[in-house]
């Protein structure tokens, strides 16, 4: 117990840079730089390279269109389904960073956890975008955009003030992401199944 709760600063750490990134990568990876170049957050070794303005700017900008992107509707689902191949990737690469000081079996094991919470993220809010889409109207988009921009700043700080609070809530939160992806994948087999058969 005691080898975790020192641990838990970085474990948390880690847990907020992979499910941010399942939300907002750009956003996450500017923040960080940030907070880095700045002085405001100690960041592992490993990870210093997102201090560098270059970093910065260019997630920035990126952060930028993914704003943009991410508030109109069905064009969200197409940046989406693009980042998948982004988001994933990068979430397990800023986890294994965290514990790239810790050793090569430490930085593997972050970065396949990493990249399974970036990945239940990912496709939790892919899920939650479709659905607002078949609705008329384009504010549930703004409002669910928006409020993942507050999610993934509040929750960078919670994990840096209340790492055992922020580690509790994620696990929360990837038992309902689970849940939810098992649901939806058992409603789109059953609406696949019951639709009819085209006519020969």
């Amino acid at each position: 117990m005691e080898t975790l709760a020192q641990h838990l600063p970085e474990l948390a750490l880690a847990g907020a840079l992979s499910w941010g990134a399942g939300l907002r990568l750009y956003l996450v990876v500017m923040a960080l730089g940030l907070a880095g170049y700045f002085g405001w957050l100690p960041l592992p070794e490993h990870l210093h390279l997102v201090a560098s303005p270059l970093v910065i700017g260019a997630a920035g900008f990126m952060a930028a269109v993914e704003m943009f992107a991410d508030k109109l509707p069905w064009l969200d689902s197409v940046w989406d389904g693009l980042q998948t191949f982004v988001r994933i990737p990068a979430g397990a690469a800023l986890a294994a960073g965290v514990f790239g000081d810790s050793g090569a079996g430490m930085a593997l094991a972050a970065a396949l956890l990493g990249g399974s919470v970036t990945a239940a993220t990912h496709f939790s809010k892919a899920g939650a975008r479709a659905a607002a889409n078949t609705s008329p109207e384009p504010f549930s988009n703004v409002a669910l955009s928006l409020g993942e921009d507050v999610l993934v700043l509040g929750g960078g700080w919670l994990a840096v003030q209340y790492p055992a609070i922020f580690l509790a809530l994620l696990a929360i939160f990837l038992v309902t992401a689970v849940l939810l992806i098992r649901w939806a994948i058992r409603g789109a087999r059953r609406l696949f199944s019951s639709a009819p058969s085209p006519s020969r």
